[in-house]
């Protein structure tokens, strides 16, 4: 899903692998391994992508370049 954001694209979701894909504005995208359907969920409602991102799930999951 596009979202609202200075530094978010896209956000997308695989529950039954708990795979987050995030799109950046540059065009960059990472898939982040083991996420939460609750705290996607969180980032998806979140007013700022890019603080929830930062705070949240960055450092946070492994993460791979796609």
């Amino acid at each position: 899903m596009y979202v609202d954001s200075t530094a978010i694209r896209a956000i997308d979701y695989e529950p039954e692998h708990g795979k987050l894909f995030v799109t950046f504005i540059d065009g960059d995208a990472y898939v982040y391994v083991g996420v939460p359907e609750r705290v996607t969920a969180a980032f998806t409602r979140s007013r700022s992508k890019g603080r929830f991102f930062q705070r949240m799930i960055r450092d946070r999951y492994p993460y791979n370049r796609i």
